[in-house]
């Protein structure tokens, strides 16, 4: 049995559909169906069964749970808008923990999302070597509580027993539940079907012209692809940034957005909300020679051939 926590979610829900294409369906997917509609993204999916994040909680407390051969724990809150401290220490440091130390207990194989956020603005680079991890300086709660889960591995000497993943601009199919938290490609694409126009956020870094603050986009697809990887090669521990290593503008999207739809360019500059400018990351790039150093060979699906590929799955529209 395969634990995937955060199964019904934007990655969790893409990993599952890549493991149904390995032939494999003994899953147990946990989430939280709130209010959103990302129930429908296990539509068509193949699992055993389903749980609720707190249920799933209190089995593995009360000893309940059965014990799986591998548990992929993507679960978390991950809004960096969001405002209860409170709720994003429990729910992606404290349950992570619980779920960690119970894996540990049975020798079972844990891989978990950390998140880029938890560089901050780049200080000290964008390496996943864990010894420098101690020096990172995260913008947001979210990306705080998710450096905490990575700082309690490192100071117990846990790195030796689990695979840790630092996602970085993870765009693609699932994600239109995400609201506020959605890529610029799923927020931007009707706009500029519709009005021949998108919005990106102004500068306010004098490094940087408006629009051509840089992030480090990957392609969901080739997200579950390194992903797979580490979930067939368990003994390959520690962290892994997931990325591309090259970093575009969002320039760069509005322009291969532009030319897929035979639109002219038009882009408005907007005002950055206040409370969003001091966390606001202007470049990332990730380090991957961890990942090359695994043995990962498969190349990444060129920035245009993403993009390309995403805005025919939004034009379909079959998935809403």
């Amino acid at each position: 049995m395969i634990i995937l926590t955060g199964g019904a979610g934007f990655i969790g829900s893409c990993f599952l559909q890549k493991l149904n294409t390995e032939g494999l369906k003994d899953i147990l997917v946990v989430d939280h169906l709130d209010d959103s509609e990302k129930w429908k993204n296990l539509v068509g999916k193949q699992y055993y069964d389903y749980m609720q994040k707190d249920d799933f909680l209190n089995a593995v407390v009360n000893k309940k749970m059965v014990r799986p051969q591998i548990i992929v724990h993507l679960g978390a809150h991950s809004s960096t808008t969001f405002t209860d401290a409170n709720y994003y220490v429990k729910n992606n440091y404290e349950y992570s923990k619980i779920i960690a130390m119970w894996a540990f207990e049975f020798n079972i194989p844990f891989i978990y999302a950390s998140s880029a956020a938890t560089y901050g603005n780049g200080e000290y680079g964008y390496d996943d070597d864990i010894l420098k991890m101690e020096k990172l300086l995260p913008l947001n709660i979210y990306a705080f509580t998710k450096h905490m889960f990575d700082l309690w591995i490192l100071n117990n000497n846990y790195f030796s027993k689990v695979t840790g993943m630092k996602f970085f601009n993870v765009f693609g199919p699932n994600e239109y539940h995400k609201g506020s938290m959605k890529s610029i490609v799923c927020k931007s694409y009707d706009d500029i079907c519709n009005e021949g126009v998108i919005r990106l956020f102004k500068s306010y870094n004098n490094n940087y012209q408006d629009g051509d603050q840089l992030r480090d986009f990957i392609y969901v697809k080739d997200v579950v692809e390194i992903m797979y990887f580490l979930f067939k090669n368990t003994s390959k521990t520690g962290m892994f940034n997931i990325g591309t290593g090259k970093s575009k503008t969002y320039n760069n999207i509005a322009k291969s957005i532009f030319s897929v739809v035979g639109k002219k360019k038009d882009i408005v500059y907007v005002e950055m909300p206040d409370f969003l400018r001091s966390k606001y990351q202007y470049f990332t790039q990730a380090k991957i020679d961890n990942l090359i150093n695994a043995g990962y060979r498969k190349s990444f699906m060129s920035f245009e051939d993403s993009i390309k590929d995403y805005c025919y799955y939004l034009k379909d529209r079959s998935y809403l």
